[in-house]
């Protein structure tokens, strides 16, 4: 039999969304966590398959697990419009740098290429690029999301184009992976797209480590809790 573990705080919506995943996935055992160190544990115990952060708060377990995968990083899986995709940087402390942020995007690519769909990238900065000039941070965003656009372009084939701040041309491209300018932002996004707004979201799924963890909001519905249960399912076969 399957294992997931699955953290459970605050928000008793874990409980229900269990209840009802477990109707659907009769032959998956589902293990609680009470605790960070515990949650960190079920990551790295070889007898379960997969973990999902639940509502738990992430930064000690992030922490932590970043102490045994130093290249942690992850995307949302987001399902909006009726078309999927990843939005990256969402840890407010992620994505800080190009390099970063092209690290994520690369692991966006792999990620969606393992389960069968073609990248296409959204680059986002903090101004229209007639807005260079209005600020020294808006100014840095634009430079910056220019050289990421054009790290992209000449180290892999994909297809991907600079949105700068306008993430509704992004979003009506269907582009399928959305790289913020940094993860404070991607985070803004995050909120007003799947928790004011009520866009399903998978949770996040995460890079740089050889297990499924998928880290999820403390603050998410019992739907969203349902469909994390269901994309650790999946990505643990």
């Amino acid at each position: 039999m399957k294992t997931i573990a699955i953290g459970v705080g605050e928000n008793e919506n874990i409980i229900q969304a269990c209840h009802i995943f477990k109707e659907k996935h009769p032959k998956t055992d589902i293990r609680l966590i009470y605790s960070d160190e515990d949650l960190v544990k079920a990551v790295l115990d070889n007898n379960i398959d997969a973990v999902v952060r639940g509502s738990l708060p992430a930064s000690n377990i992030m922490q932590e697990l970043k102490g045994h995968y130093p290249n942690l990083s992850r995307a949302t899986y987001v399902n909006g419009n009726e078309y999927e995709f990843l939005l990256s940087p969402v840890g407010i402390d992620e994505g800080t740098n190009v390099e970063e942020r092209y690290e994520i995007t690369l692991n966006c690519i792999d990620f969606l290429k393992k389960v069968g769909k073609k990248p296409k990238i959204a680059i986002l900065a903090e101004g229209r690029e007639d807005d260079f000039g209005r600020g020294k941070e808006v100014s840095n965003s634009i430079k910056e999301s220019k050289k990421l656009t054009k790290l992209i372009k000449e180290n892999t084939q994909e297809d991907v184009e600079n949105y700068f701040i306008l993430i509704e041309k992004a979003i009506n491209s269907n582009a399928n992976i959305i790289i913020a300018p940094n993860g404070r932002v991607g985070n803004i996004i995050f909120r007003t797209l799947v928790l004011l707004n009520f866009w399903p979201s998978y949770g996040a799924v995460t890079f740089g480590i050889d297990r499924v963890y998928i880290d999820t909001s403390r603050d998410q519905s019992i739907d969203g809790y349902v469909r994390s249960l269901i994309l650790a399912n999946d990505l643990s076969k």
